[in-house]
């Protein structure tokens, strides 16, 4: 292998070794996992991030080695020089890769001690997450945590082998740029060499693989960090990493074709799972109809299902309230859960609640019998409608709620997947992928009484709605795609604006007057005045990703040091406070 440490080479690997390599004389080298002391024969695993590797110690075949391997403990760090030797029938470990062996030691050196470790090296060790993060080091020794990091490592050279097999170039682009705050908070440092100002850390490298495309590279990719100032969720972080690529000459179709390329490789070399292409493709409209989400998990039914013309005029005030003002009633077929308990129901009904749902109805179907709170609003007619439209079977609950529109998706898109949690139906190895197409391209915001991008300002409208663009703005399409994964947004992108005349057109839209417009982006709006090829492009969360292929429940599993909820490192207790002498370097006072 080439390493050479005080005179030792090391020739393998832990588990690179097997019964094939029976009678060689090997070195390996690696952390003290276990130990265990028979009298005469000492028994230690030997790990390296390859895995375990028993190596035995003879106190009959030489006893000076044996006494010095009675020092080791966990987690000392060894060389062992010894042959491979075939372990007897009875002490075969099937649940070991390397179960059919062992090293007989005939050398030994202890590299380096160590103390008792404050966490266990071992999996699903029961340790609380903030000493696994303050101890971070540590907690990377462990065999799950390695093989996050190394399907990780393989992920990332399959995009740069494809997307360089497609024609791609991989240009780094600044960590140091203006800010442009439209959407959320950017990480600004100040600059000491001009006083009062600061560079911005890059929410994406969006403007300049724009940019690049003007530059006639055609197609480009960065695996890049990002950074934005924003609270955090189980699959974010204040800093995080895209597959960043941009493409000229394309359409949505274009786009989304290279891609499905690449995911279906992805998933194939280092899975080894056949992703079907063409990847199903819904519109936003469609997806929000049906599952109440622009990312829905499709592994599972319960569907949302609009009930509003039959339930118009039934006389019950919340249902008819809602309809009348504009909004919906929709309702989900939990089936299988009509012999929930009433307890059961209403930690529903507290669950919608967290939603801005008012509340939630619902019917629990038995044989014969119906069990709800909303019968009497029902003729025996109405009600067989109700259940028939709902595909209600004797053991189903459904679920109601009544809102506005978008209250009515949240709730019943977020009860769906909670329903499908507690029920223990959603299998993390299934995997079911969905291009969500044809979102909104504007959407209002109440707060500040103005239309703001659904994706971002350099999104191109879909060609058919561009005459709705300045008289009816809520109207218009995009050609913008998310691809999700069982209820995660993997990534998403666009096709861009390329034209100068519609981009100012789009700025003024949201509220930017020319001079805002220029002064926050000028040197793109310059660039469009040189020739603009179309072009479009996308970028993955790689974080959320190999968090879903490896079947974690949290990107910080996936992400070697990360941080924490209040975007702190707990192990090097960043961030920190810095001397008086750097600030008044950049020009900071924070006295106040």
């Amino acid at each position: 292998m080439g390493e050479t440490i005080y005179g030792l080479r090391r020739t393998h690997r832990c588990t690179e070794l097997t019964s094939a390599d029976v009678g060689k004389k090997v070195t390996v080298m690696g952390w003290a996992h276990k130990r265990r002391n028979l009298g005469s024969l000492l028994f230690v695993d030997l790990r390296d991030r390859t895995g375990l590797l028993q190596i035995v110690f003879n106190s009959d075949t030489d006893e000076q080695i044996f006494e010095k391997a009675e020092a080791i403990r966990n987690e000392f760090v060894l060389a062992v020089v010894g042959e491979v030797v075939r372990r007897a029938p009875e002490a075969i470990n099937p649940n070991m890769k390397t179960g059919e062996i062992e090293i007989a030691a005939s050398e030994l050196r202890i590299l380096s001690a160590s103390e008792t470790p404050p966490i266990q090296i071992e999996e699903d060790s029961g340790v609380n997450e903030a000493m696994r993060l303050k101890y971070r080091y540590l907690d990377l020794r462990r065999p799950d945590m390695q093989e996050g990091l190394l399907l990780r490592h393989r992920v990332a050279k399959i995009a740069r082998d494809y997307f360089d097999a497609e024609g791609f170039i991989e240009i780094e682009t600044p960590m140091l740029i203006k800010s442009s705050p439209e959407g959320a908070r950017d990480y600004l440092v100040p600059s000491r060499v001009h006083p009062g100002k600061f560079f911005a850390l890059p929410q994406s490298p969006q403007l300049f693989k724009q940019l690049l495309m003007v530059s006639g590279f055609d197609r480009y990719i960065q695996i890049t960090k990002c950074f934005r100032d924003e609270d955090l969720r189980a699959d974010r972080q204040p800093e995080f990493t895209q597959i960043d690529l941009e493409m000229s000459f394309v359409e949505v179709d274009d786009v989304l074709a290279v891609n499905e390329g690449f995911i279906k490789k992805a998933f194939k070399e280092a899975l080894g799972i056949e992703v079907p292409t063409p990847i199903l493709r819904m519109t936003y409209q469609e997806a929000m109809d049906r599952f109440g989400s622009d990312k829905p998990d499709i592994r599972f039914g319960m569907e949302l299902v609009n009930v509003s013309d039959m339930v118009a005029n039934c006389g019950f005030k919340v249902f008819t309230d809602a309809i009348g003002n504009g909004g919906s009633v929709r309702a989900i077929n939990a089936k299988g859960c009509g012999a929930f308990s009433r307890k059961e129901i209403d930690g529903l009904v507290e669950f919608v609640k967290t939603y801005r749902a008012k509340g939630m109805a619902w019917i629990a179907v038995g044989e014969g019998e119906i069990r709800s709170s909303i019968t009497k609003f029902f003729s025996e007619e109405e009600m067989k409608s109700l259940l028939d439209r709902t595909d209600a079977k004797p053991g189903d609950l459904i679920c109601f709620v009544a809102d506005s529109n978008q209250v009515v998706y949240d709730a019943l898109g977020a009860l769906r997947v909670e329903i499908a949690r507690r029920l223990d139906i959603l299998d993390k190895n299934e995997f079911k992928f969905l291009w969500v197409t044809e979102f909104p391209l504007l959407e209002y915001d109440e707060e500040e009484k103005r239309w703001v991008a659904k994706h971002h300002p350099f999104t191109s409208p879909m060609d058919e709605d561009l005459e709705y663009l300045e008289s009816d703005p809520g109207r218009v399409r995009a050609k913008a795609y998310d691809i999700v994964l069982n209820g995660t947004e993997l990534g998403g992108g666009s096709i861009r604006i390329h034209m100068q005349e519609l981009q100012s057109k789009m700025f003024r839209l949201l509220g930017f007057s020319q001079e805002e417009a220029y002064a926050k982006f000028g040197y793109l709006l310059d660039a469009f005045r040189f020739g603009v090829p179309p072009h479009g492009g996308m970028a993955y969360g790689l974080d959320r990703m190999i968090m879903l292929m490896a079947g974690k429940s949290s990107i910080r599993d996936v992400i070697a040091f990360p941080k924490v909820q209040n975007a702190s490192d707990l192990m090097t207790n960043a961030p920190d406070l810095v001397d008086e002498k750097q600030l008044a370097e950049l020009h900071i006072d924070i006295s106040q």
